[in-house]
């Protein structure tokens, strides 16, 4: 099979990369509007950029309307996020977020999803996430205009919430325990549970 993205209209073309491109961690997004309500919301375009400085992005699309999320108009009015990471225990909950609200109604409130108070930046985090990181704004770079048109947000990790109970007996994280899961094609997700391990070249 081959697919000329060239010819695909916006829509089929997002299919095919969210159907091969996999699996996606998933940035679970809080953030506040001037007026501090809050805002909840799930992105599987998500990704580290680097350690120097610690750096990390997501990408919300537009709407079907082409307009921007509330994860993006809270964003530019208000700098600072929170990305959550989200365990297998958390999916049902994060996949309610994923609902469309009106602009200003909190997801947290809404679906019942427990906040705890950031360190560095105003939007709260999730109480229950194994990891929560604390990001300040460092730019938006737009790509295309209108539906499934991209907002890559990139953001300045300030500081990390980690659950003790995720750590390993070297102190470090634990991918089995930390259960992570991530977006797969269509309505399926998968875990982090299938480990193997390789061995880097010299």
């Amino acid at each position: 099979m081959f697919l000329d993205f060239t010819s695909l209209a916006p829509r089929e073309a997002y299919q095919w990369m969210v159907t091969t491109i996999l699996p996606r961690p998933i940035a679970w997004v809080s953030t506040i509007s001037v007026d501090g309500k809050t805002n909840l919301a799930p992105f599987s375009f998500f990704q580290g950029v680097c350690a120097n400085p610690p750096t990390l992005m997501f990408v919300p699309v537009n709407n079907r309307q082409g307009g921007k999320k509330d994860t993006v108009r809270n964003i530019e009015a208000v700098p600072e996020f929170v990305v959550n990471l989200v365990s297998h225990t958390l999916a049902e909950e994060m996949n309610a977020t994923s609902a469309l609200l009106p602009y200003g109604e909190s997801e947290f409130e809404k679906f019942g999803v427990m906040s705890a108070r950031s360190d560095h930046v105003r939007p709260s985090r999730v109480a229950a996430a194994p990891v929560a990181f604390e990001c300040r704004l460092d730019r938006i770079v737009h790509f295309g205009e209108g539906p499934l048109a991209a907002n890559v947000i990139f953001g300045r990790i300030l500081a990390a919430h980690i659950r003790d109970d995720v750590l390993g007996a070297d102190g470090k994280p634990d991918s089995r325990k930390l259960d992570l899961v991530g977006r797969l094609g269509g309505e399926d997700y998968t875990t982090t549970r299938d480990v193997f391990s390789l061995i880097r070249p010299d």
